[in-house]
């Protein structure tokens, strides 16, 4: 009788546990408002991710060609690429710093001023014919760019836990809207002024103008809470972790790929007698490619794992590298950029998202900043080196030294999901 009595009280007390609390209707009007604001600050951050991308995209499209102009001499020509890549990555960390320090919607701002600067040095720079000062106008938007790559991560902190990577996709998915106004704005902006490309760079000030406005109406949590002191592990122990490695690893050359290929194009395509008109075409479907799977992206890694999205980045980066070694029509160019553009999605989001994991709110600021300055720092030497190879050596040379790089992030995943495979030690 006592072991009946025992066993039903069991039960009960199971049922008692497996009963949820209905929401009250102020709990769920609280969710609504919350939800509501968080897509509220998404669609904002999009709209500021769109601007950046108008700026850069419109930046890589003239940035070879002008640079070719003015320098001193034709492996300087990617210079001004370069320029803004290492005002990117010298700006990474206190970007992060000094939004730890003032917030987030405060870094926007500013760094959208930097990007006003920017714009109005390099009109300068071509109209009086300063290749030096179209390098520092150029690595002033860089420096705008770095505060602009603080984008995704402002959506991952907001979000809940279980979509961080949606969040990441669909700040990101706003590039849509640069990969196609910013090659069309050069291209009509190119002759609009008695000086070329004056225009062109004018129009890089009026996109910040409107970024910063919207960043104004931005409302993001800050970075630290307010009161807290604890700065969390040092960064050497969190760069242990064989999941940072692999994240800043498939975001840092996986970018800085993608930018070798890409800062090249102009200029190959150049030299390969195809008109202006057809790299501008070339380079919207690279950055649709980059930003258009943005919005099934988060859901692709949630559906069938972030290692193997990571891993499908690379075989993509794979593929665009064989088109490219197989001819130099318009469609090669095309049919490889635009997968160069779909494989570097894969990782950038792949590996930010695969970031988020390896970090504490304490540590939030340090890890963003040094993945930044890492990630943009082998882009400043990519940038660098396409110039030179491309004009020294070829687009088939370019794309040979590629191919060892994407190698050896294949080499990083695989190690990953080999090393999450095995049984936890006893």
């Amino acid at each position: 009788m006592k072991a009946e009595l025992k066993r039903e009280d069991e039960k009960h007390a199971r049922a008692r546990r497996l009963v949820v609390p209905a929401p009250t209707p102020e709990a769920s009007a609280m969710s609504e408002a919350v939800t509501a604001r968080i897509k509220r600050n998404i669609g904002l951050l999009a709209g500021c991710q769109a601007l950046l991308l108008c700026n850069g995209v419109t930046l890589i499209a003239v940035n070879g060609l002008a640079g070719a102009k003015l320098a001193p001499t034709p492996t300087l020509a990617t210079l001004t690429v370069t320029g803004y890549v290492i005002g990117t990555a010298l700006m990474a960390l206190p970007a992060s710093w000094f939004m730890k320090r003032h917030g987030r919607r405060a870094g926007f701002i500013a760094g959208a001023l930097l990007g006003i600067l920017g714009g109005i040095t390099c009109a300068t720079a071509v109209a009086i014919n300063s290749f030096w000062l179209l390098c520092l106008g150029t690595l002033c938007a860089g420096s705008y760019n770095a505060f602009g790559q603080q984008y995704r991560f402002a959506a991952a902190d907001m979000a809940p836990t279980d979509w961080k990577s949606k969040a990441i996709s669909w700040t990101l998915a706003g590039g849509i809207v640069g990969g196609f106004i910013g090659p069309w704005a050069g291209k009509i902006t190119r002759d609009l002024w008695a000086v070329e490309f004056a225009a062109t760079y004018a129009s890089l000030s009026a996109f910040a103008v409107v970024a910063l406005l919207i960043a104004s109406r931005l409302r993001v949590p800050e970075m630290v809470d307010a009161g807290q002191q604890d700065s969390g592990r040092p960064l050497a122990e969190i760069a242990r972790q064989p999941a940072f490695m692999v994240a800043v690893l498939a975001a840092a050359l996986g970018y800085g790929t993608m930018n070798l290929l890409m800062a090249a194009t102009p200029l190959a395509m150049d030299i390969c007698g195809l008109p202006f008109g057809d790299a501008a075409f070339v380079l919207q479907w690279h950055v649709l490619g980059m930003y258009g799977p943005s919005f099934v992206t988060g859901s692709l890694i949630k559906r069938f794992g972030m290692l193997n999205i990571l891993a499908a980045g690379v075989l993509l980066m794979a593929a665009c590298i064989g088109l490219a070694l197989s001819g130099v029509t318009l469609m090669h160019f095309w049919w490889a950029l635009f997968l160069l553009g779909v494989g570097w999605n894969f990782l950038y989001i792949g590996g930010t998202t695969l970031l988020t994991e390896t970090y504490t709110s304490a540590e939030r600021a340090k890890v963003q900043g040094s993945n930044d300055f890492t990630v943009f720092g082998v882009q400043a030497v990519s940038s660098l080196a396409a110039g030179a190879l491309v004009l020294g050596g070829g687009w088939h040379t370019l794309n040979l030294y590629a191919i060892p790089v994407v190698l050896l992030i294949a080499f990083a995943v695989l190690a990953l999901k080999r090393h999450r495979g095995r049984p936890p030690p006893a």
